[in-house]
């Protein structure tokens, strides 16, 4: 339940007084008010009011924490692990996982699965997965049982409730329509969402695509129900330097019909299986996106498609400014 002083914060702010409603705040923050101290968090992760701050973000939060704010908790861990407002320190994160588990059942079980991989002491695999190589002309290559099933599930349960639907802003009017290529459901775990499981998943894809773990966006969760396609595309984003050089997908689910991966310049056509993962790379020697690498997401035909993705930029990319 929203405390009084949140919600007024948020009023204020909704009607544009934004910095009186930093000013409630930040006083009701220096009285020790937990949901004020992680609101305040909150607004200085994404620039809402006041200018990004993560080193203030994460002061924040351990004053919540230390009052015992579980949602703070999380969000801390998150942070400690993926090193925004801080060092990378996933011994740390798994030490606060540890002592948030204790109390919290989202906790727990986050922990129960976190240890149920084979993880090395900075989180990454101990093992490397090894992928098959599908297309002699192009570099795609296909992991069997990636993800475990609780893997799986745990990514969609997690991720459902960000899911929106695909949308793209309209030239002429400014306003968002539907995405004209793309017609899933998708929702981004981005840095203050990544819990040490999306974090395992993440440094496991680095380590079987043979690319640095910080030129990752963020894992978005894609959901596509009956009739919902991706039609023909590239990957490559327009008028950028750090491009995306790899794409990862997961199968999160099996039981539907349709949804083929499709790359029609190679003639080739995957449906992988719950937990396999599809990795293929979207650029040439040159850094150019690749004729090779076009590829669709066929429509389904019958139940519910999901998927994970990770684009891999060629260089360091900031999750904070997408």
């Amino acid at each position: 339940m929203t405390s009084p002083i949140v919600s007024h914060a948020r009023q204020l702010a909704a009607s544009g007084q934004v910095a009186q409603a930093v000013a409630r705040l930040e006083q009701a923050s220096s009285q020790g008010d937990v949901d004020a101290l992680f609101c305040l968090a909150t607004w200085h992760l994404a620039g809402h009011g006041v200018a990004r701050d993560l080193e203030r973000a994460r002061g924040l939060l351990r004053r919540a924490v230390e009052i015992g704010h579980v949602d703070a908790a999380l969000m801390e861990i998150a942070l400690t692990a993926n090193g925004s407002g801080g060092p990378v320190d996933w011994t740390e994160a798994l030490a606060r996982l540890k002592i948030a588990a204790q109390g919290d059942p989202v906790a727990q079980q986050q922990l129960a699965l976190t240890n149920r991989m084979a993880l090395a002491p900075d989180g990454a695999p101990v093992a490397v997965p090894e992928g098959e190589a599908l297309a002699g002309g192009w570099d795609v290559r296909l992991f069997r049982q990636f993800l475990t099933g609780d893997e799986c599930h745990h990514v969609i349960s997690e991720g459902q409730a960000l899911l929106e639907p695909a949308m793209v802003i309209d030239p002429r009017s400014g306003r968002p329509i539907p995405h004209p290529i793309r017609t899933s459901d998708g929702g981004i775990f981005g840095p203050a969402r990544e819990d040490l499981v999306i974090q395992a998943i993440n440094r496991r894809i680095a380590a079987a695509s043979g690319t640095m773990l910080s030129g990752g966006e963020p894992l978005t969760l894609l959901r596509y129900a009956v009739g919902q396609q991706y039609r023909q595309h590239h990957d490559c984003l327009p008028h950028v330097r750090n491009q995306r050089a790899w794409t990862m997908l997961i199968y999160l689910n099996e039981g539907y019909a349709g949804g083929e991966t499709i790359f029609p310049r190679l003639g080739l056509s995957v449906k992988g299986r719950k937990g396999d993962a599809l990795l293929f790379r979207n650029t040439d020697a040159q850094g150019q996106a690749a004729e090779a690498a076009v590829h669709l997401g066929a429509p389904v035909m019958a139940g519910q498609k999901w998927l994970c993705t990770r684009w891999i930029r060629h260089d360091r990319h900031d999750p904070w400014n997408r």
